[in-house]
């Protein structure tokens, strides 16, 4: 038995776990059951700053800020630097006095961030970190006809103060520098970059079917490709399956507590007016009928929908969590059919209708919307009992065994370096490498490639190919990956 390492999973967290253990040098088996990598729940926000939710403490708020700018800095040519508007409906009991406070905590960590090292500087100048606008003002963007030239948040929000009901919202509304995130993207440049790791074997279609601790040590994993039975051994095993996560603990003799959440994202089109559009976000409780609504603009007009509440984007019975008897939570079997065999198209139709009136309570002009494909969606597990938990990495066995336990995509840098760190108590790693200061095996992928790549991902998977398309360049942060790479 080598010093191999084998992955199950290729998601996001098994594939970057994967690609850089390759750029490290080391022997990598990635098994993955779908036919390309990142196949999981949805993602469209970088979170920096988690200002989506409210209900967590600050101290993860601050945790998702830092992993995300080292996200924007790894994954720079999926970053879509569109800012995000957060408006508070009339009707929601939250403050505003409350989210600026924390808008101007994020902003001074920001800063304090950039002055230890210019490199962070993914979301521009600290000082336009946000910027909020009163109601006066959006009526004088509404209202205007020609003048003084417009500053750059202002011409964000110019076809935005024409459609948005402003009598249902609290004010000051905040533009934030919450970039987005590309999920085809990001599938494209793990695919391609994994592709030019020459230690790093990437089995697509794998299904786990078993797997066994070795006496002498290591694992042996037993898996299905292509009608026939394999196996493969490896001294260092990593469980990064996801939704699955608990079906492969229970294969290698582990409890651990989780939950697992069906969620989906809906897909329209909509002939907005204007020429840009941030992404807006309207704040909300979560799982009431006034839950959060969220408006994702991508390239040709398309847009992916949030509604926090259980006739959008979450279930009733939706949240599962693990029993005694396994550490797979018991997901019911219409959310399993709709991950392994797609929805049902009159359920398609129903929701991203829902969705769409949804969002059309504070923006009237988008019930013209129409559906476009099928919804974004998929299970995603949260480690331990706390369903609000945002900022988690992952958990480890004495036996070489570790868990991704991400819960946010930006948390996968914290959550490889510690693998890493890991390996090296093991003696399978000389020395763990901080993830940034090493050469990204991504940096320098021609964007023709990822371009194409994304496209035809999106298309395979049932989406309009321009959702693999970038609204907004981050130059940013494609300077910043191109300037680690000259000086590493």
């Amino acid at each position: 038995m080598s010093g191999r390492v084998v992955i199950v999973g290729g998601g996001v967290a098994g594939a970057t776990t994967a690609l850089v253990l390759g750029a490290l040098g080391m022997k990598v088996t990635l098994l993955e059951r779908e036919k390309m990598p990142v196949n999981g729940p949805p993602f469209c926000h970088l979170h920096a700053g988690g200002n989506l939710y409210r209900e967590i403490p600050d101290a993860q708020c601050l945790t998702l800020l830092r992993q995300s700018i080292g996200f924007a800095r790894l994954f720079p040519f999926a970053i879509d630097a569109r800012p995000t508007l957060f408006a508070i409906p009339k009707e929601d009991p939250g403050s505003v006095e409350t989210m600026v406070r924390r808008l101007e905590t994020l902003r001074e960590a920001y800063r304090k961030m950039v002055e230890e090292d210019p490199t962070n500087g993914v979301l521009g100048p600290p000082d336009a970190y946000f910027r909020l606008f009163d109601k006066s003002e959006l009526l004088a963007l509404r209202e205007r006809r020609g003048g003084e030239p417009l500053d750059e948040a202002q011409r964000w929000l110019l076809a935005v103060s024409k459609q948005l009901d402003l009598e249902r919202l609290k004010f000051p509304l905040a533009l934030v520098r919450e970039y987005g995130i590309n999920l085809f993207r990001v599938s494209a440049g793990l695919a391609l970059g994994l592709k030019g790791l020459a230690g790093v074997d990437v089995c697509y279609g794998a299904l786990v079917t078993g797997i066994h601790r070795r006496e002498e040590g290591g694992w042996q994993i037993v898996f299905e490709r292509d009608g026939k039975r394999e196996r493969i051994e490896g001294a260092y095993l990593v469980n990064a399956a996801g939704f699955r996560s608990g079906l492969i603990d229970d294969m290698a003799g582990y409890r651990r507590k989780r939950l697992v959440e069906f969620k989906a994202a809906y897909v329209c089109r909509w002939e907005a007016p204007g020429e840009q559009w941030p992404e807006i976000v309207f704040h909300g409780e979560r799982n009431t009928p006034r839950g959060m609504a969220q408006f994702t603009p991508y390239a040709g007009g398309h847009f992916q929908l949030h509604g926090m509440t259980p006739h959008i984007t979450l279930f009733r019975e939706g949240l599962a969590a693990s029993t005694g008897n396994s550490a797979q939570p018991p997901l019911p079997a219409p959310f399993i059919e709709k991950i392994e065999r797609g929805w049902p198209e009159r359920i398609v139709r129903e929701r991203t209708r829902a969705a769409i009136d949804y969002v059309a309570r504070f923006l009237p002009a988008f019930r013209s919307a129409e559906t476009a494909s099928a919804p974004l969606y998929g299970a995603q597990q949260v480690p331990g009992e706390d369903i609000s938990l945002r900022a988690a990495d992952v958990s480890f066995e004495k036996e070489g065994y570790v868990r991704c336990e991400i819960v946010k995509v930006s948390s996968v840098i914290d959550m490889v370096e510690a693998i890493q760190e890991d390996l090296v108590k093991h003696g399978l790693l000389l020395e763990a490498v901080p993830v940034l200061e090493m050469e990204n095996p991504m940096a320098h992928l021609p964007e023709s490639e990822i371009d194409q790549r994304a496209e035809r991902i999106a298309v395979m998977r049932g989406y309009p190919a321009r959702m693999g398309e970038i609204l907004v360049p981050c130059q940013t942060c494609l300077q910043t990956a191109y300037s680690t790479e000259e000086t590493a």
